[in-house]
């Protein structure tokens, strides 16, 4: 109890005091008016100084420890006092109505933003982000990983459709020209190796053997033998390699025939390579050995573990929060308070959601009430009452015994004049 409890209890206490002593110390006077006035006076004080004592202090115990009928009337009543009190708060106080449109009149959406945009600056903030982005970091597991991304690129290619992609590929091909400038490749890399000294005896090597073992009967097989008599390696290879580089010439030159023919050839194979049933069902095969053959597990895993410590590198620099936190989240909330339609859609959702909290909880209101008076013996929870309304009720027996004095002198007047 605090010290203007006390003291209105005290107040309380003298004033009854004054009464009685008051009313004893008129008895002696009251052969004259004026005694007669003060005795009635604090007479009738007394009177109601105590009948006001009787009527609080019956409010929360028996009066003098007597159980009087009709006393005590708080500690009697504790259930019904309590569910007053919870009817009082449910459906007139707190109701789920008013709470609603307590609720209605309130921009969440901006209350967040507001919130979110003042403590997004602060060092604690800051800090707590980068922390808990270093807990995310730290506990991932990339060798959980590998296994489930080397499956899934698996059935990727399991799946992959090798006719569409060929196709897709030879379009390209077609479009931006690589065949001919595969082509032009082919011949340039062909005249390279024609021109070398080596490639020269090879090719004589090669024309001295096929000529010596060419089949052939009569006048032929003697023509032969006298021609590959006559001519030696070194011959047969400036031969070919002349004739090789000629044509290797002839095919880089645009107007030549051969070169549109072979050129067109490539082209036609490469439309319609989709057609070619047994190919793409060979290529289908190939492809599917090589992926069931395929372990990329570990590399997955290294260029994952490699992957986490760059992350985790960058999220321990200072600038960190400053730098990629705090503008992503500026610029989340902008791109919100720009769009009308999307402020009212989230805001309509978020009132239709507390809603439904209040609807589902509004009855935890009296049941969180009840709990804690519950907790409280009826002497802690009468002491806590008295204490917290004690005040105004001291103050209606000081009131009793003042009105009762000044009612007790007025009818002490009216006796006397009608006596």
């Amino acid at each position: 109890m605090n010290r203007q409890d006390k003291r209105s209890r005290h107040l309380a206490a003298i004033s009854l005091a004054i009464m009685g002593v008051g009313f004893l110390a008129s008895i002696p006077f009251q052969e004259s008016i004026i005694g007669k006035l003060l005795m009635g006076g604090f007479e009738a004080g007394l009177v109601g100084g105590l009948a006001d004592w009787f009527a609080v202090t019956a409010l929360f115990r028996h009066p003098m420890g007597i159980p009087i009928p009709h006393t005590a009337l708080l500690p009697k009543n504790r259930d019904k006092v309590t569910q007053a009190l919870i009817n009082m708060l449910e459906n007139d106080w707190l109701t789920k109505e008013s709470i609603m449109d307590k609720f209605k009149q309130i921009h969440i959406l901006d209350k967040i933003f507001e919130t979110v945009e003042k403590e997004l600056h602060s060092e604690s903030v800051k800090k707590n982000i980068q922390s808990f982005s270093l807990e995310i970091a730290n506990k991932v597991d990339v060798e959980k990983f590998a296994p489930s991304i080397e499956k899934e690129i698996k059935d990727f290619l399991f799946t992959a459709d090798v006719s569409v992609l060929l196709q897709k590929a030879s379009n390209h091909v077609l479009t931006k020209q690589y065949d001919e400038a595969a082509f032009n490749y082919v011949l340039d890399e062909t005249e390279k190796w024609a021109s070398k000294e080596e490639a020269k005896m090879v090719l004589g090597k090669l024309g001295k053997q096929a000529i010596e073992t060419t089949q052939a009967d009569g006048l032929l097989k003697f023509a032969i033998q006298s021609f590959s008599n006559m001519i030696t390696e070194e011959k047969i290879g400036n031969m070919l390699q002349s004739f090789i580089l000629k044509r290797m010439n002839n095919l880089k030159q645009s107007d030549n025939r051969y070169r549109h023919m072979i050129l067109e050839k490539v082209r036609k194979e490469l439309v319609s390579i989709d057609e070619r049933e047994a190919l793409m069902s060979e290529i289908q095969s190939w492809k599917n050995k090589m992926v069931e053959e395929l372990e990329i597990s570990n590399q997955i895993k290294e260029a994952l573990l490699k992957f986490k410590e760059r992350a985790i590198s960058f999220i321990e620099k200072e600038s960190f929060v400053d730098d990629h936190v705090i503008p992503v989240v500026n610029k989340f909330i902008d791109e919100i308070k720009n769009d009308p339609q999307k402020v009212a859609g989230i805001e309509k959702w978020l009132h239709t959601k507390i809603a439904g909290l209040i609807e589902r909880n509004h009855s935890k209101i009296g049941k969180l009430v009840r709990e804690n008076l519950d907790k409280l013996d009826t002497e802690t929870l009468i002491d806590m009452m008295e204490n917290n309304i004690g005040k105004d009720l001291q103050w209606i027996r000081v009131n009793g015994a003042v009105c009762g004095f000044l009612i007790g002198i007025g009818l002490t007047i009216f006796k006397l004049l009608i006596m």
